[in-house]
């Protein structure tokens, strides 16, 4: 059976009444923007998604910029209303940055079809490490040899061309994309914010950072220098899963403060928007030329939209003119003023030619600046090291050195003087300057013999004077505990069956 509820006319009346109320508070949604107009940009130009209005300059307030960046991660509970946001990432994990194309219909027609270039760098949010922002990076360089602060994750990341990380700049990577194409980039930040601050007893309070993004469009030399857009979102990064619990601890803290105190903080965004900020002072390094010091020279790596893996396109080394008859300057050290294409010559000669084709670009002065650090990340450790070595010319110090004269010739000068009837007012007396390897008797006889200009077969036995005046024969146990840096006077003594000589070192 079915059974209808009949209400009295008087709440029939009510009824009635809350419908039409009801009917016209809902008559005007969508009028304001209209069918038509209603996109994603509109939504993400609401207050709630501009997390750093107050800095924007006024005529910048109703502006629709033409690139959005979002960083898949989530936003702090613990932040109060009208401060900037702030996103805790973890040491080394790869987090998305998704790159937007949030242009109106006819924007910017000018890069239809064409590649930008955006770079990204992780920075110091504080003015007061801004300031010493080389020291603290030099520093960190020197406690963590061979790694990087910023990195691309190659293999995850999406629509990116030609990634390059600067190896003398740590800080800093860049690469090309399509914004008509969808675009992701993938990230990992290796340096922790307690490695900046001041070590005191545990427990440190960590520095927060900056992720930045400026895009460049090409201009008509095809330099990628004219700037389009410029983006940044503060981040604080932790030790391995570090934020997660960081993260926790500030939601546990947040629902423990009554409803009026949740009033004045935000909540927490399951991505971060990166805000719009002036571009990077440093655009002396944006340029189009290929940079031979970056670590992707090797390859160019394309990553398309259905496959994240890079596709490897060697290119054959440039043709170097023929060397082989400048062989005797193998060991000539590379000089400042040297040019790029002197520069790989010495490569060349100095079977460094792996990788001549990425310091192409490189002259003497560039390839001296390089410290050591810069070349083992390039070339890796074994040849780094050897490259470096051979760019600052060290040469092997010898195990042992010892200064000797020549008496007998020394003094026969100073009788001869006496005779002639000069004037001798001091002695002065040359030493030659002998280098040992071996740490051998028979080396040392071979380099005497070279400095008496004689075969080391005239050299019969060499002997050391010692106390009393005794003659005591050289061994290669003697020589090993020849202090470096003795000085000897020589003195030569026909031996008694042949030709040759005894040498007798005093």
């Amino acid at each position: 059976m079915a059974w209808a509820l009949k209400l009295p006319l008087a709440d029939e009346v009510i009824e009635s009444g809350l419908v039409q109320d009801f009917d016209a508070s809902l008559s005007g949604i969508g009028q304001e923007l209209g069918a038509g107009a209603y996109s994603m940009s509109d939504v993400l130009a609401l207050p709630i998604f501009k997390q750093e209005e107050s800095s924007l300059p006024p005529e910048n307030e109703n502006k629709i910029l033409p690139f959005q960046y979002v960083l898949c991660a989530a936003t702090s509970p613990a932040v109060k209303l009208h401060d900037e946001t702030l996103t805790y990432l973890n040491q080394g994990q790869s987090y998305e940055i998704r790159m937007l194309d949030n242009r109106k219909i006819g924007e910017l027609p000018e890069i239809n079809g064409k590649l930008v270039k955006s770079i990204f760098r992780v920075v110091f949010h504080d003015r007061r490490l801004q300031y010493t922002e080389h020291q603290q990076l030099e520093g960190w360089r020197w406690n963590r040899p061979g790694d990087r602060i910023l990195d691309i994750d190659i293999p995850m990341s999406v629509g990116i061309i030609d990634p390059r990380a600067n190896p003398t700049q740590l800080n800093t990577v860049e690469f090309l994309w399509d914004p008509s194409k969808r675009t992701s980039v993938f990230i990992q930040v290796h340096c922790i914010s307690t490695e900046f601050t001041m070590r005191k007893h545990g427990g440190e309070k960590g520095v927060p950072f900056r992720v930045q993004i400026d895009t460049f469009k090409e201009n008509e030399n095809g330099e990628y220098t004219e700037h389009l857009h410029s983006a940044s979102c503060q981040i604080k990064v932790f030790k391995p899963k570090g934020a997660d619990r960081k993260q926790k601890t500030d939601r546990e803290k947040m629902e423990k403060r009554t409803p009026h105190e949740k009033e004045k903080y935000q909540p927490s965004y399951e991505t971060t928007i990166l805000t719009e900020c002036s571009p990077w002072p440093e655009i002396t390094y944006v340029n189009n030329a290929p940079s031979p010091g970056f670590n992707s020279s090797h390859s160019s790596f394309s990553v398309g939209e259905g496959n994240g893996s890079p596709n490897h396109q060697p290119e054959p080394p440039p043709a170097i003119a023929d060397v082989s008859h400048t062989s005797e300057l193998v060991l000539v050290n590379l000089l400042p003023t040297s040019t790029p294409q002197e520069a790989q010559q010495w490569l060349h000669r100095n079977r460094f030619s792996t990788f001549s084709r990425l310091f192409r670009n490189f002259s003497g002065a560039d390839l001296l600046k390089l410290t050591r650090e810069d070349v083992i990340q390039i070339c890796g450790p074994a040849d780094g090291i050897r490259l470096f070595n051979a760019l600052k010319g060290r040469m092997v110090r010898p195990r042992l050195t010892i200064y000797v004269c020549q008496e007998s010739q020394q003094l026969r000068d100073l009788q001869q003087k006496q005779e002639d009837g000069d004037t001798v007012t001091s002695t002065f007396f040359v030493y030659h300057a002998i280098y040992l390897e071996e740490l051998t008797a028979l080396e040392l006889m071979e380099k005497l013999a070279q400095l008496f200009s004689i075969s080391s077969q005239q050299i019969s036995q060499i002997y050391k004077q010692g106390p009393t005046g005794i003659h005591v024969l050289i061994s290669d146990e003697m020589i090993q505990n020849f202090q470096d840096e003795s000085c000897f006077v020589l003195d030569t003594m026909k031996a008694e069956t042949n030709d040759s000589y005894h040498i007798i070192l005093k």
